[in-house]
């Protein structure tokens, strides 16, 4: 945020090359963050330091592959000496492979648990230790509804999701032991609308997809922006999660039988596609591909359920209000009734009076 005019807040983005964490260094930019951007693509880390120094803020690119916890360490130190300490930590770099899960190779698990679990791992450890002596500071870990409920073709993935709860619970519970004012928000997001389904390897026979409903990137980037200035312990984003979420906690054998007759089907198109194509699980693909994937078409810019949660507390302070003023004017109400008898009562008294 801008104090002055001065860009007054350092913001660290892993995945800030494209796509979820593309969006959100527009948005911190936007408000007049420094930015450090983390990542593998060296041409989208250019094309994110442009952006952020387009906006009026300091931004500095450091190639680094999350999966390497020495690359993180001295890319947070880089970070501080350049920019100044450290106000928030955003962990989203992630990389997937769409396949059933007896055709994935153990190195196919390996490198997606290094990069989208072991990453967020090393990429909030290293937040925390440049933290603690300040005693203040915003992690937000962006993670998915499949960290709740796993879809069939991305079991690598889904089970880094889950792993990234685990240690995230973990780890805030030794935070608050510590009486520590380190704050950690992750956000659970739907199907969303990123090149990832450009690149991702993929053992399917047609092109890969998000299950829709699909939302725009831009969507959960105004969410962590707003994260990472509130404390809350998890925000659902999209009435999809809601439901995939509270769909595993009542019903999960039911989903199971939903997603092994629906989930292969939802997470293509009808376009067939080169189970050879260049992919980025090992290596970034040239170029800048910017936040948005190739559904514009299919997305949604908006989610009202995403706003009425991040502004729950102001809404249920109005509707408090709205209750209490209905119930100060049904009281009114009786008393003007009560007043009306009375004064009927007393006329016909009167009257009564009169005519004896």
């Amino acid at each position: 945020m801008r104090q002055n005019g001065k860009c007054s807040e350092v913001v660290v983005v892993t995945g800030a090359s494209a796509g979820v964490g593309r969006a959100i260094v527009r948005e911190f930019a936007k408000h007049g963050a420094s930015i450090g951007l983390l990542a593998r693509s060296r041409d989208g880390l250019e094309g994110a330091r442009r952006e952020v120094e387009a906006a009026g803020c300091r931004a500095i690119a450091v190639p680094t592959d999350t999966s390497d916890p020495q690359q993180v360490e001295e890319a947070a130190d880089t970070v501080t000496r350049e920019l100044g300490p450290i106000d928030v930590w955003v962990n989203v770099a992630m990389v997937t492979v769409l396949s059933p899960a007896v055709e994935m190779t153990p190195e196919d698990y390996q490198r997606v648990t290094n990069v989208s679990y072991l990453g967020y791992v090393y990429g909030t450890l290293a937040a925390v230790r440049r933290m603690k002596p300040r005693n203040k500071g915003k992690i937000i870990q962006v993670g998915s509804a499949l960290a709740y409920r796993s879809i069939p073709l991305q079991s690598a993935y889904c089970g880094a999701k889950h792993a990234i709860q685990g240690f995230t619970d973990s780890l805030r519970s030794e935070l608050i032991h510590d009486g520590s004012n380190i704050d950690i928000t992750t956000l659970q997001l739907p199907a969303v609308n990123t090149p990832q389904f450009t690149w991702a390897k993929s053992r399917m026979p047609h092109h890969p997809q998000p299950v829709p409903p699909i939302y725009q990137p831009e969507v959960i980037a105004r969410a962590a922006y707003w994260a990472a200035h509130h404390r809350r312990r998890e925000l659902w984003i999209g009435f999809s999660a809601v439901k995939a979420i509270i769909g595993q906690k009542l019903m999960p054998g039911f989903a199971d039988h939903y997603l092994a007759w629906m989930g292969y089907r939802s997470q293509q198109t009808d376009q067939p596609v080169d189970p050879n194509r260049p992919n980025n699980l090992h290596e970034p693909l040239p170029g800048d591909f910017g936040a948005h994937g190739e559904f514009d078409g299919q997305s949604r810019s908006f989610s009202l359920q995403s706003w009425l949660n991040m502004h729950r507390n102001a809404l249920s302070l109005v509707a408090l209000s709205g209750m209490a003023g209905y119930l100060w004017y049904i009281k009114a109400q009786s008393e003007d009734n009560r007043t009306m008898r009375r004064t009927a009562s007393n006329s016909r008294q009167r009257t009564s009076g009169r005519a004896a």
